[in-house]
């Protein structure tokens, strides 16, 4: 029997005389993690991953995710009455290929044009002409989800250049300069973390990303920048002016933009910008597609930045380091939940300065839940027992920069086979953080080093090795990345640079037992030059111990040993001054040399 959400869809569906209805995963700009108020996928399905797109008729519905939420899709969708499409996996068809099967002849198919990408919109009406039908453009949900949460409307703030390293204006100019090269006259932006860092502002209209709701559009003179009404207080609006940037109202962006673009040659990503905004652009000149060029400069962190980023993850690492010595001390000792440990963990991240609220929701996954790669805990989550594994993937937003760890822990007693692929995991780890390649290599070209240990007896891991990081921004943020299989837009395929930063987190996850994973952030930096080119290297900027109670020395070799020694060695000199007594003690013992 279908969610009584979907039937109300179906019902407005009728009413309107649609065929097929998609529902994606997002908000006008296209943001990983949407609003409450642009939550509808969620809100019909009942799936609460933050990847996934819906697709509902007369008699059928499916949902398509990736590998990181297949478990979590499979209870949460059962017995919805909606199908869940493996994304990814041998023989599971791809959206457009279902939307196109299932599309009645002469049918309507329908979507909000301002949550539906260019690109994917482009893929839908190719997919309406075939079936000789028609696409219409309207928020369904709007009609059924009668307690819809209203857009958020938070105050911005600015950020200061002893942190950005970098003046609005001089960012401006950077991006004009593509502009030039492109002979473009406007250049749109609608990402969010891409206005953010052009304007040297942040907000919190997203959780857990520092962004602020807006669009941007920028000429080769000034630019304009549409945010909510009240969000701006009157100092940002008068330096904003003075660089050349006329606030105006969010709800008027679509309005202006056929008129401020009129005739123009106009810049812009269309898998990143909306259907809605890019059909403004059909009285424009001329179209320039292409990447937003400040995705790749906000990607390149400058000499500011990268200092501040290492500031900001000694303050993690603090915090970290405490929560694993509290969690090892009090365990078996006392009632601990997985709810209770990352609140905890929370509290140690609210003791640093500048810390502005977790990167992204924690996760504190116990013995079987590890093996959910992205387990949305409920309630206050599993009772923890000192026995096996407790992995814990969490990250901070300070002034200084974005942290992303994830450490596995052991709570007491574990397998000979838990350790083995525990330290599976370590050795992929250690040696994609220990690389040494030329320019011009790619994540593509690395993913496999930490894959290596685990392909080398048969096992995997179903998630990307790595996602680049942003300056106080996103913590998912391209184009940068470790993966081996390429998406369709070639995102996160980007030649590596010193200055980015990005994810080591190799892992591995046996069904209805646990999971394991361990994460550092890397810094790309300049190696030795010689003959050859310019070699590249990385910098681990995440600081905390990794648990040698679950390593299994035997599985190391020397090279293993020395990579996981001098790591500890740097997470011993670096926080050591942070601590005394017994958690003093604790760090010596938990990075000792092996």
């Amino acid at each position: 029997m279908a969610r009584k959400e979907i039937e109300s869809l179906r019902e407005a569906m009728k009413s309107h005389w649609i065929a097929l209805c998609v529902i994606p995963t997002a908000d006008p700009h296209g943001s990983e993690y949407p609003g409450e108020h642009f939550k509808a996928r969620k809100y019909l399905s009942g799936f609460t991953g933050s990847a996934g797109t819906l697709a509902v008729s007369a008699d059928w519905a499916g949902l398509w995710t990736d590998g990181r939420y297949f478990l979590q899709a499979e209870k949460q969708l059962a017995g919805s009455g909606i199908t869940l499409y493996k994304m990814g996996e041998e023989g599971v068809p791809s959206l457009e290929e279902e939307v196109e099967r299932r599309l009645s002849e002469r049918g309507i198919l329908a979507y909000d044009g301002t949550v539906v990408s260019r690109r994917l919109g482009q893929a839908l009406r190719q997919i309406a002409e075939k079936k000789d039908g028609r696409i219409r453009l309207i928020d369904l949900p709007e009609e059924v989800w009668k307690e819809r949460p209203a857009r958020a409307k938070n105050p911005v703030f600015s950020l200061e250049l002893c942190y950005a390293g970098e003046s609005r204006e001089e960012k401006f100019s950077r991006v004009r300069e593509v502009m030039k090269k492109e002979k473009a006259e406007f250049h749109v932006a609608t990402a969010l973390d891409d206005i953010a860092w052009l304007t040297n502002l942040r907000g919190s209209d997203v959780a857990c990303n520092p962004v602020f709701l807006s669009y941007l559009v920028l000429s080769m003179e000034k630019a304009w920048l549409f945010a909510e009404d009240g969000a701006l207080a009157e100092e940002i609006r008068s330096e904003l002016l003075e660089d050349g940037v006329q606030v105006c109202s969010y709800d008027d962006f679509f309005r202006d933009l056929p008129s401020i673009c009129r005739y123009k040659t106009v810049m812009a990503d269309s898998s990143r910008v909306n259907e809605q905004a890019w059909s403004c652009f059909r009285r424009a000149g001329n179209v320039v597609d292409r990447p937003n060029p400040s995705s790749e400069m906000k990607a390149v962190k400058n000499p500011v930045e990268a200092e501040n980023i290492r500031k900001a993850h000694v303050k993690d690492g603090v915090a970290v380091t405490r929560f694993l010595y509290w969690l090892k001390k009090n365990i078996g000792q006392r009632s601990i939940t997985e709810g209770q440990a990352a609140a905890f963990l929370e509290r140690c991240r609210e003791m640093g300065e500048h810390y502005f609220g977790p990167s992204f929701s924690t996760i504190a996954a116990y013995g079987a839940n590890g093996a959910v790669v992205h387990y949305g805990m409920e309630g206050e989550g599993a009772l923890l027992r000192p026995e096996g594994f407790l992995l814990v993937d969490s990250g901070g937003q300070y002034l200084e920069g974005t942290t992303d760890i994830t450490r596995t822990i052991a709570l007491g007693a574990l397998s000979a086979e838990q350790k083995k692929h525990f330290t599976a995991v370590l050795r992929g780890m250690l040696a994609l953080g220990d690389a040494k390649f030329l320019q011009g290599c790619r994540g593509a070209n690395l993913d496999c080093i930490a894959r290596e240990p685990l392909w080398a007896v048969g096992l995997d891991y179903q998630h990307g090795t790595g996602h680049g990081v942003g300056y106080f921004l996103n913590v998912h943020e391209g184009p940068n990345g470790f993966r081996w299989k390429l998406p369709p837009e070639g995102t996160e395929t980007a030649v590596l640079l010193p200055g980015m930063v990005t994810s080591d987190e190799p892992g591995f996850y046996l069904e209805g037992e646990y999971g394991i994973r361990i994460e550092n952030l890397l810094l790309c930096r300049k190696g030795e030059r010689n003959r050859y080119g310019q070699f590249l290297e990385f910098e681990h900027l995440t600081l905390a111990p990794v648990d040698l109670d679950a390593v299994d020395l035997a599985e190391l070799d020397e090279r293993d040993k020395k990579r996981l020694n001098g790591y500890h060695k740097q997470v011993r000199e670096a926080l050591s001054p942070y601590f005394e007594g017994e958690e003093l003690q604790w760090l010596e013992e938990a990075t000792r040399a092996v």
